[in-house]
């Protein structure tokens, strides 16, 4: 399951979590930094990526167009970047299951 992480998560996720998660992606890396929802939404239908975002934009747009790609909403305010990578270990089972489920568009984790 590749990941892209959106500019509202540190590009630290990337590195700290590409045992969990190989061949994830940051929108800083990938030269999306500044782009809008829809030029990363693009790109991770291209590229079969799930996008990973505090963003509710993305839900909604998950509602308005279905998937691909999938996203995975975090719904947590201001928090490390410790918690929410403690958090993508802890549920990477149901991450996985999510991705393999034909009809789920989006994961809401709180």
């Amino acid at each position: 399951m590749k990941l892209l992480f959106d500019q509202n998560l540190s590009h630290r996720l990337v590195t700290t979590l590409r045992h969990e998660y190989p061949d994830s992606q940051h929108v800083r890396d990938v030269g999306l930094k500044d782009a809008i929802d829809a030029a990363v939404w693009q790109y991770a239908a291209q590229h079969g990526l799930i996008i990973v975002t505090k963003d509710a934009d993305f839900h909604q747009r998950s509602f308005l167009f279905g998937h691909p790609p999938k996203v995975i909403w975090i719904r947590v305010g201001n928090c490390s970047t410790a918690m929410i990578e403690a958090m993508l270990r802890r549920r990477r089972h149901d991450l996985h299951v999510f991705a393999t489920e034909a009809e789920s568009a989006f994961l809401a984790l709180e």
